[in-house]
């Protein structure tokens, strides 16, 4: 019997997946060297649709040998989604093109 059940699609932006949890949203791959990791701290209302007013955007090591708090390479606070989104593939980009 011929199985219909298709391969679960990541969302993506710019080439890199985007994975969400609750009010944190992970951009990248963690077979890379880096990712971004970013938390919705504020949000509010507009039009009746709920939208991110404040969001921390942290560029992250992915090695499991280096100690949490050290894998934190950048961070920086966004006023929105848009911004937070734009700084991210900025600094993913360029974590990766460094290799």
């Amino acid at each position: 019997m011929p199985t219909t059940a298709k391969k679960k699609e990541l969302l993506e932006y710019k080439g890199h997946p985007l994975m969400r949890k609750e009010n944190i949203i992970y951009y990248g791959s963690m077979s890379d060297s880096h990712i971004i990791m970013m938390q919705i701290l504020d949000a509010g209302e507009v039009k009746g649709l709920p939208v991110a007013k404040r969001v921390s955007v942290q560029l992250q090591q992915t090695n499991p040998n280096v100690r949490i708090k050290d894998r934190i390479v950048k961070k920086t606070e966004k006023n929105s989604l848009w911004a937070a989104m734009d700084i991210a593939s900025i600094w993913l980009g360029r974590a990766l093109n460094n290799k």
